[in-house]
């Protein structure tokens, strides 16, 4: 008979007691003997019904099928252990943002300036057929934009989420830092006729102005836009975006199109002194640089998009400007299996010089899962994006509050319970993702409903928390199949006449010729590294 003195595994924050497994005396009975080392350490154990007290933070709630799945959450995941009375609540449906005349926005940006952490749900920036469903006296525009400028926002950080044992597109993790001011979104327009177009720049300082742009219009139907690439904070961003590649051991890259807009050049120039004289060596020491030829190498966005679907083993991070950056993190996430793999979190930072981050899910409100949810149908909605969003918001209050206050020891308890919490919280839902218990996009048409995942997920976590461990590791799995997707729209048909064409001897097989001709003809072949920047005509 073999005895076992069984030991519960231990949260990583819970390190310090650590198990050592001693057979030599034993051997013939195969006892485990374990050993507790007594070295003191805060408490980090979460329990059911501790009603820990969460630090302030602001919660923005939305609409629709995010908004359903986020309060089942918060019931069913967050508040059994926490007590939540000290976040701030603001609602910013577009029927609370019409009855309070868009005040709600202002309020939610002046308390996330004051707080510093903010959890945001998707909402709408409703369209004019919507404004007249909804009964609303305007468009009210995106609130994003007045949070950036209210928050000074430096970054947008899109990350590739990752569950082990499951391949999802990228092996490894992909960063993105996307400028968070500036560029299309902020710009002035107009619709006008012929004429003359004179832009020009009235400096405050009261030196004389000066004509940028003079260009005569001669069509009858002109678009005038005008925008600007604000760039003190461009540093900020740049240390942000090499400390965390350096942290995570994966190889920066600089994304522009300067070669034909000369006046990104800035962008490059500013990321490129930073990276030479703080973190060059860093990253030459780490062994990062060797596939970037040594030193911080610079895309044009062009190249950047094949990339993006060439080095699908990841490890590198990309930053770019606003609209590039928006455009070029759509399509890691179709690489990545769907938005709800990628993070967006928005750093800004308060007059103190403390970081500001908001935290919010890549995705929308998720309107068709909605519509049938009001229908009395069965939906299947998979929050991973969304809990992802929330950790990160949790995790960031207790920083904050154990900053401010580094010698209240009930604040350092606090957030040591908060990150073991968050940690065990993201454990209890990948492992019910590897186990075949997932949501449909996952696990096929078998897969848990929305309620019934978040409630798995619940009954997971609390044991969890009671036992720290779980005895039979989960089965590894591989990528599930994209057709489980809601939005898997692949012509079968073309696609078969696809590979008729390229299977040209018609055996029902395509090999290496076959298959090397088919990868160059659609210009997806991948290259040979250059280590010099490509240069480009100018259109």
């Amino acid at each position: 008979m073999t005895l076992r003195l069984v030991a519960s595994r231990l949260s990583a924050n819970s390190a310090s007691k650590r198990f050592f497994l001693d057979r030599t005396l034993t051997a013939s009975i195969s006892p485990y003997r374990c050993y507790v080392s007594t070295e003191t350490k805060i408490d980090d154990s979460v329990s059911l019904g501790e009603n820990i007290k969460a630090p302030p933070m602001v919660y923005i709630s939305g609409e629709e099928m995010t908004h359903y799945a986020s309060q089942l959450i918060v019931e069913q995941w967050i508040k059994p252990y926490f007590d939540t009375s000290a976040w701030e609540i603001y609602d910013l449906s577009c029927k609370n943002r019409d009855a309070t005349n868009d005040k709600v926005l202002h309020d939610a940006v002046e308390a996330g300036k004051r707080i510093g952490s903010i959890f945001k749900e998707p909402t709408i920036t409703p369209s004019a057929l919507q404004v007249k469903e909804m009964g609303l006296s305007k468009a009210y525009g995106s609130p994003n934009g007045a949070m950036r400028r209210g928050w000074n926002g430096i970054t947008i950080s899109r990350d590739t989420i990752h569950i082990e044992g499951m391949e999802l597109g990228y092996k490894k993790p992909v960063f993105f830092e996307r400028h968070a001011v500036g560029g299309e979104y902020g710009a002035g327009w107009a619709k006008v006729g012929k004429g003359t177009l004179l832009t020009t720049y009235l400096p405050q300082d009261g030196s004389p102005p000066f004509v940028v742009d003079k260009r005569d219009l001669t069509d009858d139907n002109n678009v005038l836009v005008v925008y600007h690439n604000p760039y003190d904070n461009v540093k900020e961003l740049a240390h942000f975006f090499f400390k965390r590649c350096l942290d995570q051991k994966i190889t920066p890259y600089v994304v522009t199109k300067k070669t034909v807009f000369k006046w990104q050049e800035g962008f490059w120039a500013s990321m490129k002194e930073i990276f030479d004289e703080h973190y060059k060596q860093k990253f030459l020491d780490a062994g990062l640089l060797e596939r970037s030829g040594g030193d911080l190498q610079h895309l044009i966005s062009d190249a950047a998009t094949m990339q993006l679907i060439r080095w699908t083993d990841g490890g590198f991070g990309m930053a770019a400007h606003n609209y590039d950056g928006d455009m070029l993190t759509d399509q890691i996430a179709q690489v990545h299996r769907s938005p709800g793999f990628i993070t967006s979190n928005l750093v800004g930072k308060n007059d103190d010089g403390s970081l500001i981050k908001e935290f919010e899910a890549s995705h929308g409100t998720v309107s068709d899962l909605w519509h049938d949810h009001l229908a009395g149908k069965e939906t299947s909605l998979n929050p991973l994006g969304l809990v992802e969003a929330m950790i990160g918001a949790m995790q960031h209050a207790a920083t904050l509050q154990a900053e401010k206050y580094p010698d209240d020891a009930e604040k350092q308890i606090v957030k040591a319970k908060i990150f073991n919490y968050c940690s065990t919280l993201r454990e209890s839902m990948h492992n019910t993702f590897r186990y075949g218990q997932g949501t449909r996009d996952m696990s096929g048409p078998s897969g848990f409903s929305t309620e019934d995942f978040i409630a798995k997920v619940a009954w997971r976590l609390e044991r969890y928390l009671r036992q720290q461990g779980e005895e039979v590791p989960p089965p590894k799995l591989h990528e599930p199949d994209r057709k489980f997707r809601r939005n898997y729209k692949v012509d079968i048909e073309a696609l078969n006449k696809l590979y008729r064409k390229y299977d040209t001897n018609g055996d029902g097989l395509i090999d290496f010729e076959e298959f090397e001709d088919m990868m160059v003809k659609l210009n997806i072949a991948p290259r040979l590294e250059v280590q010099k920047e490509e240069k480009e005509p100018v259109h």
